[in-house]
């Protein structure tokens, strides 16, 4: 029996968020530039969103640029903006297929017009599928995210829109770019990292973490099932002991 077959249905993490790492080094033990490996990354998406949407999965989100990334070399940014874009437009049509939705978070209005037009072109074609929802963070920055909330209840406190005894992580939680969406419950990395990287800070609190040493171009749909399948033979506590839980009584 493979590993997918090994999959319980029911007890599928309703939303899933991964951190792709490893492109550059991918690329680096290939002897090619690092935009090669990016390149390569494509199919590792496709595998990743075609293996969600296989199993059932409702949410996934991709960690696909941070606000850090603009700080690197500028041919890099540049190259990768263009990936991005026709990235976008040879995928709308597969979306589109297999009911899936596209959705965007983090500081959009500072990509490039080019980037965020097709963008929301891919968005609006896709907005009325009930498929999976896929949501590709960009230019995103889990502190600046919570720092964006801060700054706008605080506004609504200064208006009287919020009493400040009113405030609660619900509404924490409802200023975030992730407002509309579940939290996750399984938070992906690769590449042999152990690190989090300013991704969903807030949001991953309960979240079961699975880090693998596959660097991403190489990530597989058997990779995809296996953390999947991790995740399903952990016990979620969230703060209780183990007799607390329900199939525990």
């Amino acid at each position: 029996m493979n590993v997918k077959e090994k999959i319980l249905k029911n007890k599928l993490p309703l939303h899933i968020a991964i951190i792709m790492d490893g492109n550059g080094r991918w690329a680096k033990k290939k002897g090619n530039r690092r935009i090669f490996g990016h390149k390569s990354g494509v199919k590792a998406v496709k595998e990743t969103v075609e293996a969600a949407g296989e199993i059932g999965i409702k949410y996934l989100t991709l960690y696909a640029f941070s606000t850090e990334n603009w700080n690197r070399p500028k041919v890099e940014v540049d190259a990768l903006m263009s990936l991005f874009i026709s990235a976008v437009k040879n995928e709308t049509e597969n979306l589109i297929k297999n009911n899936v939705r596209m959705k965007a978070i983090g500081n959009l209005e500072t990509l490039p017009n080019s980037v965020l037009e097709n963008l929301n072109e891919i968005i609006d074609k896709t907005k009325d599928n009930t498929g999976l929802t896929l949501i590709l963070a960009l230019s995103y920055s889990s502190r600046q995210e919570i720092t964006n909330a801060v700054t706008k209840i605080t506004k609504k406190i200064t208006s009287g829109e919020i009493s400040i005894e009113n405030i609660n992580e619900e509404i924490i939680s409802d200023h975030l770019y992730t407002n509309e969406f579940p939290d996750p419950e399984l938070l992906i990395r690769t590449s042999g990292e152990f690190r989090i990287s300013n991704f969903l800070l807030w949001q991953i609190s309960y979240s079961e973490l699975y880090f693998t040493d596959t660097l991403w171009p190489d990530f597989s749909k058997e990779d995809f099932f296996n953390a999947v399948y991790n995740f399903q033979q952990r016990e979620r506590r969230f703060g209780k002991t183990s007799e607390q839980l329900p199939d525990k009584k």
